[in-house]
């Protein structure tokens, strides 16, 4: 593509690369200079305009941005008609946004011309949400560019996993100091996380802060039956010995992982019973602030698997906003002891 100042004569066919106002003329950033413009501007005694003119192989930035987008698709992913080089995508139902992060670095390093840009992956979306836009910076792109990127585009880059898992079994173990409010506090706080997935708690139970007793409620059939189970400690989960992983493993079920590099939410349990995935949350899922408990759920709900590795790839941008419900500070007195920041969720976890 050529680009630069030329005679206004020689700019017919050409396009216009900035706003021209002169006279009664009017020609925008974009527009095509046709022969009527051009004579309007120069009865105007404009001399020289800066304009771009496309050479052989170059695609045009609509086409362009079109072609691109249409290689990102994915599953529930519909894309928008193009306009200044720009074509938008969109989720077509709500779910969780699955993105090739490896394929979009690599896209975004073809060519400076060439330009995707996406939510955060595994981000939760609604139907009609904008996922992702393709933007090629100049009026055209070279023929070759535009090529190499679309063959590293291929199809379904970006995807929206819908959600699956509907029906959730909630168990909260109880200990004598936990109040029965805090635990409604919980449901209601789940509830109103499950809702946007058109989830529901199926099944909610009780049982006493022993493994025996979890064991033996793992393995109800009305709680085996759910789509996701979630256990909530009365006291935080505090090695892979503790009550709750000695529960799910003496029900039959495994350990993924427990812990996770994300703040609040280290305390995070991920297994499996029964070929269902089973959370032990932690105790900021009590809160309605995000934590890392919810990145957890929504890829679960989705019906996304989350593994060992998974998990471990959190830590950067793990770190996420104090929340009041946490017992200690990450700022607190550090003359605080370790038994002090290690109690009970009866008396840090409410909400």
């Amino acid at each position: 593509m050529r680009f630069g100042p030329v005679p206004v004569e020689e700019a017919v066919g050409a396009i216009s690369a900035h706003m021209i106002r002169a006279g009664d003329a009017l020609v925008r950033k974009g527009a095509l200079i046709s022969e009527e413009i051009a004579a309007r501007l120069k009865q105007a005694g404009i001399e020289t305009v800066v304009a771009a003119r496309l050479e052989a192989g170059d695609v045009g930035e609509n086409e362009a941005a079109l072609r691109l987008a249409e290689a990102l698709v994915g599953d529930n992913v519909t894309v928008e008609r193009p306009f200044t080089g720009r074509s938008n995508l969109y989720a077509k139902r709500a779910g969780v946004f699955v993105v090739a992060k490896g394929v979009l670095d690599d896209l975004n390093a073809v060519d400076e011309a060439i330009t995707a840009a996406t939510l955060p992956a595994y981000k939760p979306v609604v139907a009609g949400e904008m996922i992702g836009t393709v933007k090629i910076i100049p009026y055209a792109v070279a023929g070759a560019a535009l090529g190499r990127a679309l063959a590293i585009a291929g199809q379904g880059t970006l995807r929206v996993a819908p959600y699956a898992r509907r029906n959730v079994a909630v168990i909260s173990t109880v200990l004598p100091g936990l109040k029965p409010s805090i635990i409604l506090k919980t449901l209601d706080v789940l509830r109103k996380r499950l809702d946007p997935a058109g989830a529901r708690i199926a099944v909610e139970r009780r049982v006493p802060h022993e493994a025996e007793a979890l064991g033996r409620e793992l393995t109800d059939p009305a709680v085996s039956q759910a789509d996701l189970i979630v256990v909530f400690g009365a006291s935080a989960i505090a090695d892979r010995r503790d009550v709750i992983p000695a529960a799910i493993e003496h029900a039959g079920g495994r350990i993924e992982r427990f812990g996770m590099p994300v703040d609040p939410g280290n305390l995070l349990l991920v297994g499996a019973l029964n070929g269902k995935p089973l959370v032990g949350a932690p105790g900021c899922a009590r809160s309605p602030k995000e934590n890392g408990f919810d990145w957890v759920l929504q890829r679960l709900l989705a019906d996304l698997p989350i593994t060992h590795g998974d998990i471990a790839a959190l830590g950067v941008g793990g770190l996420l906003m104090e929340i009041a419900s946490r017992p200690q500070p990450r700022a607190g007195d550090e003359r605080i002891g370790k038994e002090e920041a290690n109690r009970s969720t009866t008396d840090e976890d409410k909400p």
